[in-house]
């Protein structure tokens, strides 16, 4: 870059460096220790991943135009796919930018153009709505990205800037729930213009349906999308002059052009999935008559409000910031999908309002063990409504929302229910749950429900050659399903009980007892079974085939999940010294160098990237040996979710904030160990003290002493026998208080 471009580019970030300082000076807001670029790197070092990168395959290179460029010509891992744009807990908006077309959430760190700026995103493919950037001069359909340089780019909660090089703009942008404000200060003299490619969205297939319509001089309007469609309408600050477009066999460019004016162009954009009209209402609402310095404090605040709702003393400025940007990132998704006005479209197709904000589903593989947990803790009236909402697709899929294996959605309920969070329709709920786990064939449904229930497993396929790249219709992870359809029951059965449906009850907590069918204990594994009984042969614990057996798993990481009958998983084995054993060999046996996807990052065969492992290292303390798994806890905590040759990768995908949430729970003493049962396990916090405001009261956690050992546990100054606490106790509002040694 040439001294005159650093001039000009110094000129105008110069108002954000100084606000930037201003608020690092005020350490005592916690939207300061929030890095929203936390997660949004890539793990390339093969000692990070646990393998070396293989070369990209030729079917994995696509073109510049997409955005996708192999990193020195090797196959890049998945990585947290996080994005660094602006956004409010659970919007409807995501106001950030584009690297790379068909990525998880639409921006890679080590990127160095940009394509646009999106207006979704979640971090798992998918979304990335009407992609918009602004530009001065000639462009191709092939040839509109921009350079970029991380020194002059910047986030913070609800704001996101970056320097397009190529055109001389300093790009700033904003949101509220449900619309976004953009701020673009182009180069004096030079043409402003925008272009909304209409015709592309986060993957590598081209959108069919979308409209465009210029409104008036000063106001444009469209969707994007069949099925679930957006809509959009947006302001602006300077007159169109005309619109153009340019387009090519796989994409077609609208172009605004304004008149000349001086001061910044500056858009407000609304969106809604109902209508154009209510995009305009929701426009209207939030953000019509505001400045954009008004629109960022606001998010500011939001964010601050939210994120003090848990307050810590102690640790170093590494855990804080770790702390805060996790959570901020745990509380993102599900998100809004419903107007201003509660107006929202049906599975159907259908504009209702049921008096409630309607939600996007949870990935519930993903998040079920922690983060709907959290979520449920920190935000009980968003939690209401997503169940609410869940319950609306039901009604039309005749099933609650499932995802891979296991219907973790009746996880969700049940744990809610259980911590007193009721403001839904339960009844409509335990039914819909209730057909999950009894009701075969719909492909709503649980997959192989039949065998599983006469059988009390699922026989596996027999696969000639299974192998990492085994796909879903030649294998059917049968052990996975069945020791996750034996925790679903589980769940399932406790709702039962508590509604009085005894039957049922009984019933599921009799089957929930089938994750046993699976242990073979001449070796002390999960293992897979062929229709006639025979165990799977050969057999190879430490071979990730994804979807032989296993679900994005290994035997190692599979054989420990049984968070409802520990001590029955404690019982498979000879004593509790071989579980011991087998445990401590979990963290020492090194990962076979396999690469597979959704598997990166190792402890011994722990996959700290992935959600099937966390919740293993938690069965040292029911063979009486809670220091090792702490010892484990502390060494996940440091190592992993700062990695990278930038320190912001995290282990693995984030996944709808699984590994976020895991990090913040454990961080503050308390982990979800069964997510279905209102308790908690009692783990040693990074943090001297922890303030937890969980429905207006707040309790405390305080820690004595450095060590790993647990030596005593109070609440409100009465002993704790055990490692847990319950839901209820901690709704009192007490202290509780571990010592360690």
């Amino acid at each position: 870059m040439n001294k005159r471009v650093l001039i000009v580019v110094a000129i105008i970030l110069a108002p954000f460096i100084g606000c930037h300082a201003a608020s690092q000076a005020q350490a005592q807001t916690l939207t300061s220790y929030v890095n929203p670029f936390n997660g949004t790197t890539t793990l390339w070092d093969s000692v990070d991943l646990g393998y070396k990168l293989s070369p990209t395959p030729e079917f994995r290179t696509v073109s510049t135009e997409l955005g996708r460029r192999p990193a020195q010509g090797l196959t890049r891992a998945w990585g947290a796919e996080c994005y660094p744009g602006s956004t409010l807990p659970h919007a409807m908006v995501q106001a950030t930018p584009v690297t790379m077309y068909g990525s998880g959430s639409g921006y890679q760190y080590e990127d160095t153009v940009i394509f646009a700026f999106f207006h979704s995103s979640k971090g798992q493919w998918g979304l990335g709505h009407v992609p918009i950037l602004p530009f001065t001069g000639k462009i191709t359909t092939g040839n509109y990205h921009s350079g970029y340089s991380h020194e002059n780019e910047s986030a913070k909660v609800g704001y996101y800037q970056v320097y397009l090089e190529r055109y001389g703009i300093n790009a700033e942008m904003t949101s509220t729930l449900r619309c976004a404000y953009h701020k673009y200060t182009y180069r004096t003299g030079d043409e402003k213009k925008l272009l909304l490619n209409l015709s592309r969205m986060n993957s590598l297939r081209t959108v069919m349906r979308w409209t465009f319509k210029q409104e008036n001089e000063n106001t444009f309007s469209g969707s994007q999308g069949s099925g679930e469609a957006i809509y959009f309408y947006a302001t602006v600050n300077h007159k169109i002059k005309s619109v153009d477009s340019i387009s090519n066999n796989r994409e077609r460019i609208t172009i605004i052009n304004f008149a000349d004016g001086k001061e910044p162009l500056e858009l407000k954009i609304g969106f809604s999935f109902v209508s154009v009209e209510k995009a305009k209402k929701n426009l209207e609402a939030e953000m019509m008559n505001k400045s954009f310095a008004q629109v960022v404090k606001e998010a500011d605040e939001t964010w601050e409000n939210l994120l003090s709702k848990i307050q810590v003393t102690g640790g170093t400025e590494k855990e804080k910031v770790t702390f805060y940007s996790c959570l901020y990132r745990a509380l993102q998704w599900p998100a809004l999908r419903s107007d201003v006005d509660g107006e929202f479209t049906d599975p159907r197709g259908n504009v209702v309002n049921k008096g409630f904000h309607y939600y996007t589903s949870h990935n519930f593989w993903d998040a079920y063990r922690n983060k709907t947990v959290l979520m449920g803790m920190l935000e009980p009236e968003v939690t209401n409504d997503v169940i609410s909402s869940d319950i609306e697709k039901a009604k039309v899929s005749g099933f609650m929302p499932r995802s891979f294996h296991g219907d973790f959605a009746s996880t969700y309920v049940t744990g809610m229910y259980l911590r007193g969070l009721r403001g839904y329709d339960v009844d409509s709920a335990y039914y819909f749950m209730l057909r999950n786990a009894t009701v075969t064939g719909p492909r709503n449904g649980r997959q192989y429900l039949d065998e599983y229930i006469e059988r009390g497993w699922i026989a596996e396929n027999r696969v000639l050659n299974p192998t990492i790249k085994t796909e879903t219709d030649e294998a059917k992870a049968a052990v996975t399903k069945t020791l996750e359809y034996a925790y679903s029951d589980y769940s399932v059965a406790l709702l039962g009980k508590e509604l009085g449906d005894m039957d049922n009850y009984r019933m599921l907590m009799q089957r929930s007892d089938n994750y046993k069918n699976l242990f073979d204990p001449s070796t002390g594994f999960m293992r897979g079974r062929w229709e006639n009984g025979e165990w799977v042969t050969p057999f190879d614990p430490g071979y990730p085939y994804y979807v032989f057996m296993y679900r994005e798993a290994n035997g190692w990481q599979s054989t420990f999940f049984a968070p409802h009958d520990p001590e029955g998983l404690v019982e498979l084995y000879p004593s509790k010294k071989a579980l011991e054993q087998k445990l401590d060999s979990l963290f020492i046996v090194p990962w076979g160098g396999y690469e597979a996807d959704n598997l990166t990052g190792f402890f011994g065969q722990y996959c700290a990237g992935n959600q099937p492992s966390q919740g293993i290292a938690y069965m040292y303390y029911f063979i009486d040996k809670q220091e090792k798994c702490q010892e484990k806890l502390d060494i996940l905590m440091d190592k992993y979710y700062n990695m990278g040759k930038e320190g912001l990768a995290y282990a693995g995908m984030d996944d709808d904030g699984g590994l976020s949430a895991w990090y913040v729970l454990n961080a503050i003493g308390l982990y979800s160990f069964s997510p279905a049962d209102p308790e908690y396990i009692i783990t040693v916090p990074i943090f001297d003290h922890v303030v937890f405001n969980m429905n207006d009261t707040p309790f405390t956690i305080s820690k004595i002493n450095k060590g790993r050992k647990i030596s005593n546990i109070t609440y409100n100054g009465q002993k704790i026998n055990g490692y847990f606490i319950s839901h209820d106790e901690l709704k009192k509002g007490k202290g509780l208080v571990i010592t360690t040694k």
